[in-house]
């Protein structure tokens, strides 16, 4: 499991309203472009990374659970049918910025816990710059 870090000067609610309501979350999200609702609390999202310098686009199913009380969004979803990844975001406010932990998990039989780390950390880094820097 890798634990990130996030300061915004944002609210918490704001916070919480980008990581929970889908359009705005495409709207911040460095590399997930579309997002499909397919029912209640699941989704389909879709992605480009560039590997290397090549685009290579794909799309899986994922569910979004929120908790507001707890301030707490856990995401989870299956990438490429054999990767299994849970993100769960603690949101909390402390002199007057806002503060997340993200905790991310990935289990597959392939060898990517490495690769997968290192999108994340690059990504959810831009993700939370973006969300500080939304209007």
């Amino acid at each position: 499991m890798m634990t990130l870090k996030h300061k915004v000067s944002k609210s918490a609610d704001q916070v919480f309203s980008y990581l929970t309501d889908m359009q705005k979350f495409v709207s911040v999200h460095p590399v997930i472009y579309k997002i499909e609702l397919l029912q209640n609390n699941q989704y389909l999202f879709f992605e480009t990374l560039r590997i290397a310098v090549i685009p290579c686009s794909f799309s899986y199913p994922g569910t979004v659970e929120h908790d507001y009380s707890l301030q707490k969004v856990t995401m989870r979803a299956v990438v490429m049918k054999i990767t299994k990844i849970e993100i769960v975001f603690h949101i909390q406010t402390r002199d007057n910025f806002t503060f997340v932990d993200e905790q991310v998990s990935c289990q597959s039989p392939l060898p990517v816990r490495f690769v997968m780390e290192k999108i994340f950390r690059k990504q959810h880094t831009k993700l939370f710059y973006n969300i500080d820097n939304s209007e």
